[in-house]
């Protein structure tokens, strides 16, 4: 991974959604974002209504010719960003590209300054919510 010219964004405590939208904007402008502790963003709701809404979503489709739905929050992450995104396009094709979500920290990035995403902090929620690791666990995901 290249040193230099990328924006390293630690997603813990901050909500999937609002996160999404923003690292796509940044994204669309050539920003090149590499997102970290992909497993502990939080989806706000009640965790029963959002499983379950998954789990039908996960009967649809095709295990061979798609849609695929991905179980581990890094993928689900990255997925979110994509919705996004004009990726049918040339210009969100390269803007996806410019996106890297890894669980946990790297060891390559242990010294790289982060930053945080100040309106997209789940402390401003009044709902319940849980961590996308919590979710991916719920819908299948082992990670080991």
């Amino acid at each position: 991974m290249e040193k230099e010219g990328f924006t390293v964004i630690n997603a813990e405590g901050l909500i999937l959604g609002r996160m999404s939208s923003i690292i796509a904007k940044r994204l669309l402008k050539g920003e090149k974002i590499v997102v970290i502790n992909a497993e502990k963003a939080v989806i706000s709701g009640k965790r029963k209504s959002k499983v379950t809404e998954a789990k039908k979503f996960l009967e649809v489709g095709h295990p061979g010719k798609g849609p695929f739905h991905y179980r581990r929050p890094d993928r689900i992450l990255r997925r979110t960003v994509r919705g996004m995104l004009p990726y049918k396009q040339p210009k969100g094709k390269q803007a996806y590209k410019r996106l890297k979500v890894f669980i946990g920290l790297p060891e390559e990035l242990k010294n790289v300054e982060m930053e945080t995403i100040e309106e997209a902090q789940a402390k401003r929620l009044t709902c319940p919510y849980f961590t996308l690791g919590e979710f991916a666990k719920e819908i299948g995901w082992s990670s080991e």
